[in-house]
């Protein structure tokens, strides 16, 4: 098992702004590189105030020369949204431009308000995920592509930048279709699964929905690979503790907007209005790994039992949280968490195998 470090890169009360936002990502990657993590994630999400990171690949290809060993993660594609033969040239460029250490989340999204400004069906969105994957795939394994196809009719191409990781780099997940885990599995596709803010309490249920797709697509269940992603907030502060719950609840409410397409906006924000039957914030605290380096560490350990993952991808710098105490958490997840990990668990390259 590795870690990873994920990157939303919501827009809140930076006082940098956007580029404050681009700033403290930069702060965080390095010191996840420092730190030993091996994979740094970025979203994509398109014309709210949710994230500003609208091109994943790009932010990559940015960190990509700041960097010299973290892997850079797309996370994740939103394939129903790019034209196929484009993407699959920029996913082989930042294969190359960083060393080969380019790793592919793919996706179907879920924002209806995104796909309608990209004049996308969301309704089709594993359909046209599976045709345009099938372009992907072939121009990254196989050099050339074409398809006459019910979404995107492709002539015969060529491709002359290719990923220098063969036959493609890593894959990830985050959509939990049958035929789309078949498609990856392929590839050794791993599926993603994260809780929100329901955290601990639901990743267990989740993992076993996808399991079941996963052997909906005619998939061994047993073997499933699991990535996993949680918020992650060290502090011995009680306030500082419900204050990490409460940017944890605005990024919630934000998602239940865009979800549920029932939107309040002041211009590109989502006014981040309570969703129904939203819990107190204390639930928000409890349900996330929000607390000391031994609570965060019993915390870890008990979901590394029993969901046993392969990666785990932690949530620092939540809901645009000051960048000086993401920093301090992450340093303390570092120096303090993973060394109780790996006493208690043994070295972390042999879970999840």
């Amino acid at each position: 098992m590795h870690f990873g470090i994920f990157n939303l890169m919501s827009l809140r009360d930076n006082p940098g702004g956007i580029g404050g936002i681009i700033e403290d990502t930069r702060t965080m990657v390095r010191l996840a590189e420092d730190i030993g993590f091996e994979i740094a994630w970025f979203a994509e999400h398109h014309f709210t105030n949710y994230s500003i990171s609208v091109s994943p690949l790009m932010v990559a290809a940015h960190m990509a020369g700041i960097t010299s060993r973290i892997k850079l993660g797309a996370g994740v594609v939103v394939l129903p949204l790019y034209h196929p033969m484009r993407v699959a040239q920029e996913i082989a460029l930042l294969d190359q431009l960083s060393g080969g250490r380019a790793v592919l989340g793919v996706g179907t999204g879920y924002q209806a308000y995104e796909f309608e400004r990209y004049g996308a069906a969301v309704a089709e969105k594993t359909d046209i995920f599976l045709e345009y994957w099938s372009i992907v795939e072939q121009a990254l394994t196989e050099g050339r592509a074409a398809l006459k196809g019910r979404y995107v009719d492709v002539p015969e191409a060529v491709f002359t930048v290719r990923p220098q990781q063969r036959p493609m780099p890593p894959v990830y997940c985050t959509s939990p279709h049958p035929p789309i885990l078949k498609a990856l599995a392929k590839w050794g596709g791993i599926p993603f699964v994260t809780a929100g803010w329901r955290g601990s309490q639901a990743l267990p249920g989740i993992t076993e929905k996808v399991r079941e797709a996963w052997v909906a697509g005619g998939l061994d269940g047993r073997s499933m690979p699991v990535a996993l992603q949680q918020y992650v907030h060290v502090t011995d502060s009680k306030e500082e503790a419900l204050e990490a719950a409460e940017r944890a609840r605005w990024v919630g409410r934000l998602v239940h907007g865009l979800r549920s397409n029932v939107l309040t906006l002041d211009g590109s924000h989502v006014v981040a209005a309570p969703f129904p039957n939203e819990p107190p914030l204390e639930v928000f605290r409890d349900n996330l790994l929000i607390g000391d380096a031994h609570y965060v560490a019993e915390r870890l350990i008990a979901e590394i039992r029993t969901l046993w993952p392969s990666h785990y991808n932690c949530f620092f710098q939540f809901g645009d949280m000051p960048v000086a105490r993401a920093r301090r958490s992450l340093e303390r997840f570092g120096a303090e968490v993973l060394p109780l990990v790996e006493k208690e668990l043994g070295p972390l390259d042999r879970i999840g195998r």
